[in-house]
């Protein structure tokens, strides 16, 4: 298994490819401007998307996914709690929707919508709880899908075997996502910290939504929102 990286010319989003060895693959957070780069990589590695994931429905990571999945034929998987911001992932940001329309129109990028033809949904909880692990199977790529709201009500963690994790905007290096936007939560987003984050394995790589790498034991050890949780 190896798992590659690709950024979003809009937003700087992290896009990953998890690739098993037969080329098999996952793309997860398809964000705006990177359907192009994963096309070249599938074609060049000749590679079979087999899966395509949002950790969350913001327009800076499901923008493209409509588009890879649709080329692939699969259907977009998120959690139930998040798909509400398929329908209009623009929509769904409140406020910083016109700051997100001009930028990708800047980039000269259309600002329509085009959606998944098909989406997958990731079981869903009452509301604040989070949902149970599920196992998630494409080809042969296995994946765990870990409910980890407070950036968003459906916000997921997708965990690569004991190896990586995918965060999203929910924990970055030295910091945590914004709670302040439509469907954010403080509160929630310290019980994921400490019941979800706190107990991710420790050498797992932590692949964010934006921004560098790193681990999850580097995290513990440095991340001020992570203080007094390693346990």
């Amino acid at each position: 298994m190896r798992i590659l990286t690709l950024t979003a010319p809009v937003f700087g989003a992290c896009c990953y490819l998890i690739v098993a060895d037969d080329g098999d693959t996952v793309v997860v957070d398809a964000g705006g401007g990177v359907a192009p780069s994963v096309a070249r990589v599938v074609e060049e590695d000749r590679l079979r998307i087999t899966g395509v994931l949002a950790t969350h429905g913001h327009a800076d990571h499901v923008w493209d996914a409509g588009r890879v999945a649709n080329a692939a034929g699969v259907p977009l998987t998120v959690h139930a709690r998040d798909a509400y911001r398929l329908d209009d992932p623009l929509e769904s940001l409140g406020g910083v929707r016109s700051g997100v329309h001009a930028a990708l129109e800047s980039m000269g990028m259309s600002a329509t919508w085009r959606p998944p033809a098909g989406r997958e949904l990731i079981g869903a909880g009452e509301d604040g709880e989070r949902t149970a692990d599920a196992e998630l199977v494409f080809g042969s790529v296995r994946l765990v899908a870990r409910h980890a709201p407070g950036h968003t009500e459906g916000s997921t963690l997708y965990l690569v075997g004991e190896d990586a994790v995918c965060t999203g905007d929910v924990l970055f290096r030295g910091t945590i996502g914004r709670t302040d936007l439509p469907g954010g939560d403080t509160a929630v987003m310290g019980r994921t910290l400490r019941e979800v984050v706190a107990r991710l394995p420790r050498d797992a790589a932590v692949l964010p939504g934006h921004g560098p790498s790193g681990t999850v034991s580097e995290e513990l050890a440095t991340n001020p929102f992570l203080a007094d949780l390693a346990g």
